[in-house]
């Protein structure tokens, strides 16, 4: 099954990854949507930071939702093919992975109103100059089940920039 590597920003060209404000209310860094059939595995997630100062933690969860937040779109050349199954795949937002401001992307502008949720990973406090990365054991992977999204959402009392990311199987 193929596997894609999504991050919350656009796929970079001549620069480096761009780090993004957590702001100081809930926000979704990330979000994916599966396509309208099939499940989605997540494989392994991570984050990290640039504070360099200590300060006050903040709250980091993954999560499966059952409303989208308001994203940043992807693209097609924001989701990288990660294995052989997914070069061979073809393009993965024309069926494996929705794509749109109410679907996949990053950097949320308004968190939509959840009334399902489900914790894949965390709830964690997690001071600004955090790192972390954990790729699920076989068979332990959380499956966001279709039409459904999975989210990597924080909450800091200070604003802090940040960069995730997320490494999916469908």
């Amino acid at each position: 099954m193929p596997q894609y590597t999504m991050y919350n920003g656009p796929m970079v060209t001549t620069t480096g990854p761009t780090p993004v404000t957590t702001g100081t209310s809930l926000k979704t860094m990330l979000q994916v949507k599966m396509g309208a059939t099939g499940l989605m595995k997540v494989k392994a997630w991570g984050y990290s930071y640039s504070g360099f100062a200590a300060a006050a933690p903040g709250v980091i969860e993954l999560i499966e939702t059952d409303v989208a937040a308001t994203v940043t779109a992807f693209v097609a050349a924001d989701i990288t093919k990660s294995d052989a199954a997914a070069l061979m795949a073809g393009d993965p937002s024309t069926a494996m992975i929705s794509v749109g401001t109410s679907a996949s992307g990053y950097t949320s502008t308004s968190e939509g109103t959840t009334t399902a949720s489900r914790w894949l990973d965390g709830p964690a406090q997690s001071a600004p100059t955090t790192q972390y990365a954990w790729a699920f054991p076989l068979g332990d992977e959380p499956v966001i089940q279709p039409a459904k999204f999975l989210r990597v959402r924080v909450l800091f009392g200070t604003a802090v920039t940040m960069l995730c990311w997320v490494k999916v199987e469908v």
